[in-house]
């Protein structure tokens, strides 16, 4: 792959630890991060490592990133950690921020492939047996997310991805969505090619969404696949039971895909072919036509608005100086993609 097609570098915190390693590296690290939601975070740990339990010859650690919690997150963490039948590191990152977070735990990961879990998902006890079966074809340069479905009845049926058919992203699919950054995987050289998230996406920074979305659109511009299979599954227990959650969380998405588009604007045009899509199914919607989603009754004219309002954002960021700036890498930032065959 060509070095001169990789995005931008954020800052010069190093996307991955550098060498040299315990003896025993980790096979795969499973990166989750946390706020205030220890309740939640319980069951994920324990679904975790009860995966990791049912197949102990795929070596595996559990980085976890808690993000400023104040509910005795840090306590728990440090309680388990000292019990846990895996190895278990707790991570402090105060610059609040998904992305922030995402990136304290990919600098501190060692497994060969890493895995994004969300802190209210429940891993399936066959995880890794689903995991192993698929990297283990040599396949390298992709992203690769699994089956989310719902863990509570009584949530409904959002943030969630049950095709039964394994799929690659291509243009014309728009890429949120397509992997959800709740069960994402892929190879640490990818994460090192690839760089740290853009913290100025997800849940909690200034475009609210999309960090995970921006990823798939630099690894696709980076020449790699993105892939979808029906297996590797976990469970989402996102708790949101009422309209008024759906409806402000199906804003905050398009906020960030609005951003999203702006941002690739010259290097993934087709980002804007699916902004003019939704813009026509929306005048459709006035004459009677389908609905985005027809389960939630949830229509294509909060995209629309909220594309617009997020781009705006996106411009805003950049005009006010807060873009994305290429970096000089540090010395450790260097050696880690050298470890990682990156040149």
């Amino acid at each position: 792959m060509n070095a001169e097609r990789l995005p931008l570098l954020q800052h010069l915190r190093p996307a991955l630890p550098v060498p040299p390693w315990p003896r025993q590296r980790p096979q795969v690290s499973f990166i989750v991060c946390t706020r205030d939601r220890l309740a939640v975070l319980e069951a994920c740990v324990d679904s975790i490592r009860a995966a990791c339990r049912a197949h102990p010859a795929f070596a595996a650690e559990l980085v976890v990133v808690d993000n400023g919690s104040r509910d005795g997150t840090a306590e728990y963490l440090s309680a388990t950690a000292a019990t846990s039948d895996i190895e278990l590191t707790a991570i402090c990152e105060p610059q609040p921020g998904l992305a922030a977070a995402r990136n304290a735990g990919l600098a501190r990961a060692r497994g060969r492939v890493l895995v994004f879990v969300d802190d209210d998902c429940r891993l399936d006890r066959g995880y890794l047996v689903d995991l192993e079966r698929h990297y283990a074809s040599g396949e390298r340069w992709l992203i690769r997310g699994g089956r989310v479905d719902i863990g509570d009845a009584r949530d409904l049926p959002f943030t969630v991805k049950r095709c039964d058919k394994r799929e690659r992203l291509t243009p014309a699919v728009h890429p949120g969505g397509f992997v959800l950054g709740c069960n994402m995987t892929m190879h640490r050289e990818v994460a090192a090619r690839i760089g740290p998230f853009d913290e100025r996406f997800g849940a909690g920074g200034a475009l609210r969404s999309a960090e995970d979305t921006d990823y798939l659109v630099r690894a696709m511009l980076a020449g790699m696949a993105v892939e979808y299979v029906p297996d590797m599954t976990i469970f989402h227990h996102h708790g949101r039971r009422d309209r008024v959650a759906i409806d402000q969380l199906h804003r905050d998405y398009h906020f960030g895909n609005g951003a999203l588009c702006l941002k690739h604007l010259r290097r993934a045009p087709w980002l804007l072919r699916h902004f003019y899509w939704a813009a026509r199914a929306a005048t459709r919607e006035l004459v009677g036509g389908q609905r985005f989603d027809q389960e939630l009754s949830l229509s294509h004219w909060p995209i629309v608005a909220m594309n617009l309002a997020g781009a705006a954002k996106f411009m805003a960021l950049v005009l006010t100086g807060r873009s994305q700036r290429q970096a000089r890498p540090s010395k450790e930032a260097t050696d880690a993609r050298a470890e990682a065959g990156v040149r």
